[in-house]
This record gives C-alpha cells, sequence and structure tokens, in this order.
C-alpha cells in the first residue's frame, strides 16, 4: 500500500459540510476498475455497463461514513429494480473481517469490497471520506460528492443517474 489508506492521510469534512461537483457538462467516463468483495468474489464496474452505480469511498472509523450507511442502504433497496448498484469500498486497512463485521451490525444492504490502490489512483487523489461518485448508465460520472450527503439529497442525486437517461 502507498499508505493512502491510513487514518492521517485523510481529512474529515464535518457532517455540515458537503462538496459537490456535478459534472453533467464536462462528465467523463468512470474508470474501470476490479476488486474482490467481502465474500472473496470478483467485482468488475465493466459488469455493471448500462446499470446506474454509486461507489462510495468509506471507513470504518469514519462518523460521517457511517452516517451515510443508511442512506446507501435505502437507495440500494429502493432503486434495485430500476437497476442501481451501491459499493462500498472500504479503505481501512484492518482487512474484510473487521469490516464485514462492522457491515453485519449495521445492517448494510449493499456490496461491499476492499478498495486497492489501483482504484484509489483510478479514482482519486481521494483525500477526504466519504467520498461518492454517482455513475450514469452510459458510464460517465455525473456528480462526485465529498463529505456526508443527507437521505433526500442523495435520492435527488440518485435519481439523475437512474431516471437521466429514460
Amino acid at each position: 500500500m502507498t499508505g493512502l489508506r491510513t487514518p492521517l492521510r485523510f481529512t474529515f469534512a464535518a457532517i455540515a459540510m458537503l462538496t459537490c461537483a456535478p459534472l453533467h457538462a464536462n462528465a467523463k467516463q468512470a474508470p474501470p476498475f476490479s476488486v474482490k468483495t467481502l465474500d472473496g468474489k470478483p467485482l468488475k464496474l465493466s459488469d455493471l455497463r448500462r446499470r446506474p452505480v454509486i461507489v462510495d469511498f468509506w471507513a470504518t472509523w469514519c462518523g460521517p461514513c457511517r452516517a451515510s450507511m443508511p442512506h446507501l442502504s435505502t437507495m440500494q433497496s429502493r432503486y434495485a429494480k430500476q437497476g442501481l448498484t451501491v459499493i462500498g469500498l472500504s479503505v481501512d486497512e484492518n482487512g474484510p473481517q473487521s469490516v464485514r463485521k462492522f457491515a453485519q451490525q449495521l445492517g448494510v444492504k449493499f456490496t461491499l469490497a476492499m478498495a486497492n490502490d489501483d482504484v484509489l489512483d483510478a479514482y482519486g487523489p481521494i483525500r477526504s471520506i466519504p467520498t461518492t461518485f454517482f455513475i450514469d448508465r452510459s458510464g460517465a460520472i455525473v456528480r462526485r460528492v465529498v463529505g456526508y450527503i443527507d437521505g433526500d439529497t442523495m435520492e435527488d442525486y440518485v435519481k439523475e443517474i437512474v431516471e437521466g437517461d429514460d
């Protein structure tokens, strides 16, 4: 590891602070990635073509990340029939066992995987967490948000990627 995942390398945005960069006009394609889920199964972004995707970089020790988890679970459940896939990429260094235990305690209902250096480099720099990417059905990053996202705002962003291409 290059040290990108250590807690000291991240700065925390206060829960009230939200840095949001809508990218509609000059949206770029989401970089491809391949990671292993907490169950050890391969997960590639390319396998999710034509689906709206949320990619959320987070950690178990991050308060705003924990606060976002129920919203992400709700979005996964609410928009699954419209093809939404939510992926949480953990930057924890303790490994998948501790992340899995945390996710079970919180009742997470979306796919979790461990972020690796390749995905951190492709989507980075990831300097603060949570950092959340909203990817539309064409594979374009529509929005990058740094910091906590409240449930209503998150739903608005999800509607952009779910309904935007209909």
